[in-house]
């Protein structure tokens, strides 16, 4: 299981003036704050009539991600970032509202491999044929429909002023829900990632370990690569005999800093991080770092391709590849010899050893 938080969003889809939606959806995450927050879930609420959706008004197909409108872009990010959605929606005449089915079809990609409940409310039906409606369109989206939801009649639920009465029954429908959705994220989410893959030389990963790829770390990644950090290098700690080591002491906001400014590999096999590479340019030397492989898969090849691929991003401007390891990581000093590393100096103060490649013979 991941180590990121869950973000669900609780759709208020109704813009009727006066709807109850804001009632009904403002019930719902009073219901399941307490259990949210147990689960370590993010619960959003967003009203689709606060997002000035017209009606789509896209010129390219929504698969092809070419979003000409702001509006579009704005909502893109927004369900992009979510892990999961519970959509708050009346029934109109058999069917679910135009502005659910309209914020739906803006997009594409990001509502693949994500699961989403319903709390439907309504009168003869209490709102179920409006889910019915919604689950053909979801599906088709590659979204994953949960099994539970959550049906209010609005005659033996909303008191005279607007308000809903109280209904135990009805509020542990909702968390039953919420840990029903919660489940399915976390199983789905290797889809969610695989399904990210502007990948790096893909089929040559593949070709080292089957269903792995490669692409591009972000800030949002940097759970996953503190986990990976800290059971990588723990060994380079045993091996120099020191805990001075930042990569075992980096928090979550340090890392995220630093993904964001350096160019970032990682290596993915079902939602698991299994190696990673760091670059960056300084003056004319290519700054190659952070070269980790999970303990369980060294000896694949990985992070020879990753140190290979890293390698080949630096630019013509580049002279020489620098990199830095514990001087008594023997294991890792013989990969870069064997790469054409040579020291630049003996051992610092801190136990640490330079190598460089020179870059400039090489043909381009």
């Amino acid at each position: 299981m991941s180590t990121k938080p869950l973000r669900v969003l609780a759709l208020i889809c109704s813009t009727r003036p006066g709807a109850l939606g804001p009632v009904m959806g403002r019930c719902l995450i009073d219901a399941v704050t307490p259990r949210a927050a147990e689960l370590g879930v993010e619960l959003v609420p967003v009203a689709l009539g606060d997002l000035n959706l017209p009606f789509l008004d896209e010129e390219e197909h929504p698969s092809s991600g070419v979003y000409r409108h702001e509006h579009t872009r704005r909502w893109s990010v927004i369900a992009d970032a979510a892990d999961g959605f519970i959509a708050v929606t009346p029934e109109y005449n058999y069917g679910m509202p135009a502005t659910l089915k309209n914020a739906l079809d803006y997009l594409n990609g990001e509502w693949a491999w994500k699961p989403i409940g319903f709390v439907s409310y309504g009168n003869t039906s209490a709102g179920t044929r409006s889910v019915q409606h919604a689950k053909q369109v979801v599906t088709t989206l590659r979204m994953v429909p949960l099994g539970a939801t959550v049906a209010i009649r609005i005659g033996d639920s909303v008191a005279e002023e607007g308000r809903l009465r109280p209904d135990a029954a009805r509020d542990a429908a909702g968390v039953a829900m919420l840990d029903e959705l919660v489940r399915l994220a976390h199983a789905l989410r290797p889809m969610r990632e695989r399904a990210r893959a502007g990948t790096v030389s893909a089929g040559t990963v593949s070709g080292l370990l089957p269903g792995a790829y490669a692409r591009r770390l972000t800030p949002d990644d940097a759970a996953e690569v503190t986990v990976l950090q800290r059971c990588c290098w723990v060994e380079e700690a045993v091996a120099n005999d020191t805990m001075a080591i930042p990569a075992l002491h980096e928090s979550l906001e340090e890392v995220g800093e630093w993904l964001g400014s350096w160019h970032t590999t990682g290596i993915w096999l079902d939602g698991r991080l299994l190696g990673m590479v760091r670059t960056h340019r300084i003056d004319t030397d290519w700054h190659l770092g952070r070269l980790a492989v999970v303990p369980d898969l060294r000896g694949r090849g990985l992070g020879r391709w990753l140190l290979r691929t890293a390698e080949a991003a630096a630019g013509p401007e580049c002279r020489r590849i620098l990199l830095c390891t514990g001087a008594k990581s023997l294991r890792n000093i013989d990969l870069y010899q064997k790469e054409g590393y040579r020291p630049t100096s003996p051992a610092g103060v801190d136990g640490t050893i330079c190598l460089a490649k020179d870059l400039a013979g090489r043909q381009r």
